[in-house]
Order: structure tokens, then C-alpha cells, then sequence
């Protein structure tokens, strides 16, 4: 059995909020720096979904748009592979669709 880590490192203002996001793998001798991270992990003894939002104040609401929309549409293939709801995955997929067109991160 092997253990692996994935570290973040946030940098903050005065004010708490986030100027720099740094993350590194190295076991996949990754290393770079981010604008956002969105993190949901399955708490299986409350049996709920806990998340980690951050953005840096430097991102652009148009870059938020599409980390959005892009986050949707990949969480969509993941719930596929995991559950075989084909059905469900192309309504998904079919709304979001719609939806980037609607905001402008696809066309």
C-alpha cells in the first residue's frame, strides 16, 4: 500500500481572502499555481457533502463563468462513470449546454 498527498497552499490578505493559490502532487511531479479551487469531500459519518470554495481576488468574473460551467460538465462525466445513469448525465449535460451558451463560455 502506498500513500500519496496533494498539498495546497493559499496565501491571504489582511482581510482573509485569498491572493494566491499554490498546489503540488509529487508524486506526479505537479506543481503550479491556481485563481480557484473547488474541493467536495464525502463525510461518510454525517453522510453529507463538505466543500472548500476559494478564488483569488484577481480572477475575473468571466473566468469564474467558465470554471463554473466547466466544473458541471466534468462532474457530470464523473457522476456517469460512477453511477451508469446515462439518462440523467445527458439531461444534465444537455441543460449546462444551454447554460454556457446563456453565459457566454461557449458558443
Amino acid at each position: 500500500m502506498k500513500t500519496t498527498e496533494i498539498k495546497f497552499t493559499v496565501t491571504v490578505d489582511e482581510n482573509h481572502l485569498p491572493i494566491q493559490i499554490k498546489w503540488e502532487a509529487p508524486d506526479s511531479g505537479e506543481a503550479s499555481e491556481s485563481k480557484s479551487i473547488m474541493l467536495a469531500l464525502w463525510d461518510a459519518k454525517e453522510n453529507n457533502t463538505l466543500r472548500i470554495d476559494l478564488w483569488t481576488k484577481d480572477m475575473m468574473v468571466d473566468e469564474m463563468k467558465k470554471f463554473y460551467h466547466q466544473n458541471i460538465m466534468t462532474l457530470t462525466d464523473t457522476y456517469l462513470r460512477a453511477t451508469g445513469d446515462t439518462k440523467t448525465a445527458d439531461s444534465v449535460k444537455d441543460y449546462f449546454l444551454n447554460i454556457g451558451k446563456e453565459m457566454g463560455v461557449i458558443s
